[in-house]
């Protein structure tokens, strides 16, 4: 079994923001696979299916992003699921646009879902994968720079990246992190 969690905002003002690029990582994944992501459970929308042949859960907490760690706290407990089966997907600001990077353990460095899952989770040491969204200009608000919508040349780019992301959603299913890492960050 294998278990990602893609942060994000509830509501419809924040869909197609840079913070919610997780929620659109794992809706990309569950329309490719044909999973819905209904279920309301464990402070989250939950949805479950079979790829290559795995048991997969794909959780989007509902708690607003600072909060986030309850959720994935919840779902654990709940399903006795693994760390060694999670995967966080989540917006970075020190990541370049278009690119995707993975990591086993790290600080949250700044991100405030990433803080909260430390904290509920009580380590720094799970899978994540995380999608560049790149430092807004010197000046410019950090908060209202990630809860900004993507510029038209971003959305044009967006599949490439939303792809990309699934492609080692997919990997991570049958391969070690460490071999999808070598891959996907080389």
């Amino acid at each position: 079994m294998k278990w990602f969690v893609g942060l994000g905002n509830p509501g419809r003002q924040y869909e197609t923001t840079r913070h919610n690029i997780g929620f659109m990582a794992l809706d990309r994944f569950a329309d490719q696979h044909g999973i819905k992501i209904t279920q309301s459970k464990c402070k989250a929308l939950l949805g479950e299916g079979h790829v290559k042949g795995q048991k997969v859960y794909l959780l989007k907490p509902q708690t607003y992003m600072n909060l986030s760690g309850e959720s994935i706290r919840a779902f654990m407990d709940f399903y006795k699921a693994s760390m060694e089966d999670l995967v966080v997907i989540y917006d970075d600001l020190d990541t370049p646009f278009g690119s995707i990077r993975l990591r086993y353990q790290g600080s949250a460095g700044g991100h405030n879902g990433i803080k909260s899952t430390i904290q509920h989770l009580g380590t720094q040491s799970f899978n994540r994968i995380r999608i560049g969204i790149s430092r807004p200009a010197p000046g410019r608000d950090i908060a209202d720079y990630v809860l900004s919508t993507f510029s038209k040349d971003e959305f044009q780019i967006m599949p490439k990246v939303l792809e990309k992301t699934c492609d080692a959603m997919e990997h991570v299913l049958d391969n070690a992190f460490e071999k999808t890492m070598a891959l996907y960050n080389g």
